[in-house]
């Protein structure tokens, strides 16, 4: 099995809130983030879609 990119494993967590409808506490918990990050990451995936998650969004 491959191992996930950290733009994979963001997106995957986002969807899980956004496609299968899971709260965000659920979602951060799975994958061991803290819920402020999920929001993060649930922000920058509406606003910029998955070029949200690219590196530069995570230097400030």
């Amino acid at each position: 099995m491959r191992e996930m990119s950290v733009t994979e494993q963001r997106y995957k967590a986002v969807q899980g809130v956004l496609a299968e409808g899971r709260t965000v506490s659920d979602v951060a918990s799975q994958w061991d983030v803290f819920r402020r990050t999920m929001y993060r990451w649930l922000a920058r995936y509406k606003g910029d879609g998955l070029e949200g998650f690219g590196d530069a969004h995570w230097i400030t």
